[in-house]
């Protein structure tokens, strides 16, 4: 059922500005949790080749991609509030049932590319740990099973919340190797692009790796869960922007850290446990394990929120009963989509032979794939002035 936009409340007074810090501090989770996780195993892949394969000279780009991250996730926020929808939802009342069901198709196997990604990544951390991926990968797959299987909505995004701090590790490793940021300021707003195609494609690997498909569904899932009003709009756009401006600081970091060391040594690494592994001769052991702990918990926080993404969407799209806060005898569709991605994902993993940086590669090149579908329909909906009302897009 869609809320109508038009409708507000009586004036009220002005906010205190402990009233105003209390409700942001209420609406805090959807965009801050899902801008966090989009920095993945395969994210942190990417990044940490740009630095290492090119130094500073692609940094520039994540000002730009920071600006469009925030334009496309504010839009999907937008319509959580104003419609109290998934986007899979509005996506078959708009659409009609055969077009969601061929695009779902599309959106399961991207995301199932992605679990993937991310259990390769806990895969390749804990191997730097000296755990073996047959030790790690089962361990943490029943982890994020148990976390949302047993726990409600606000236990889940509280500890969700909790995980984003271990970020830090990143800002921290950049800090202990003691930067010119004249020269890391003058690389983001001054562009050094090279006309050769390797540079091109990495160019394009990181906008690909900042705004990925999974994102747009996730979040207005979560804001049509959390019943944010129309009235607390404004604080859950900003949770959105810091999500978003937080995520692309973190990008600068890993770049920067790999620029700084493996760049100015030659080395060419293929993964982002690569980068941690060197880092270590060059740069000292704690930073190679800050590097390798930050990947774990990146992983380990996508693994969690990928099934659950794919789960609110293929329900939300078929008009199945979705959400953590429901049981298994009301959403059982929804657990099991949740529970199969998991299981499927990390058996995937534990096949002899397979390489994880082929896994991680492929399922950025599905997202870019179908990225440009999920924009096209995000505007025409958002563009309509039947579904926003005066929220439409100006």
């Amino acid at each position: 059922m869609i809320m109508t936009p038009e409708k507000t409340t009586a004036r009220q007074r002005p906010k205190s500005l402990w009233t105003r810090i209390s409700i942001f501090l209420a609406v805090l989770g959807p965009g801050i949790i899902t801008a966090n996780v989009d920095n993945d195993a395969g994210g942190l892949t990417t990044y940490s080749q740009a630095g290492a394969h090119f130094g500073l000279k692609i940094l520039w780009i994540i000002l730009p991609t920071t600006v469009l991250l925030i334009m496309v996730q504010e839009m999907v926020n937008r319509m959580g509030v104003v419609t109290g929808q998934g986007l899979s939802d509005m996506i078959r009342e708009r659409f009609g049932v055969r077009f969601t069901f061929y695009l779902m198709l599309l959106v399961l196997a991207t995301n199932f590319g992605n679990v993937m990604a991310e259990f390769a990544g806990i895969a390749s951390a804990g191997e730097l740990f000296g755990l073996p991926r047959l030790v790690t990968v089962p361990i943490c797959a029943a982890l994020v099973w148990v976390l949302v299987v047993k726990g409600s909505y606000k236990s889940v995004e509280k500890v969700f919340l909790f995980a984003c701090f271990f970020y830090l590790a990143y800002p921290i490793t950049l800090a202990l190797l003691k930067p010119e940021w004249k020269d890391i300021g003058q690389a983001m707003v001054h562009p050094q692009p090279e006309f050769s195609g390797p540079y091109l494609a990495m160019l394009i690997g990181v906008i690909g790796t900042t705004i990925a498909p999974w994102m747009q569904f996730y979040q207005q899932a979560s804001v049509a869960e959390k019943n944010i009003s129309i009235q607390d709009y404004k604080y859950s756009r900003l949770d959105t922007v810091f999500g978003c401006i937080v995520v692309n600081a973190v990008a600068v970091c890993i770049m920067v850290v790999c620029a700084l060391t493996l760049y100015k040594s030659g080395l060419r690494i293929e993964s982002a446990a690569d980068a941690a592994h060197g880092l270590m001769p060059l740069a000292g052991k704690s930073s190679g394990y800050l590097f390798a702990a930050g990947l774990m918990n990146a992983s380990l926080f996508a693994a969690s929120i990928l099934p659950l993404s794919t789960a609110y969407t293929i329900c939300e799209a078929l008009g199945w009963e979705s959400g953590v806060d429901k049981d298994f005898e009301t959403a059982p569709q929804f657990y099991v989509l949740y529970t199969g991605i998991i299981a499927l994902g990390a058996l995937t993993i534990l096949i002899p032979g397979l390489s994880l940086v082929q896994v991680m590669f492929w399922s950025q090149v599905i997202n870019g794939l179908l990225l440009p579908i999920v924009l096209v329909i995000i505007l025409m909906l958002v563009n309509n002035r039947m579904l926003m009302g005066r929220y439409v897009n100006s």
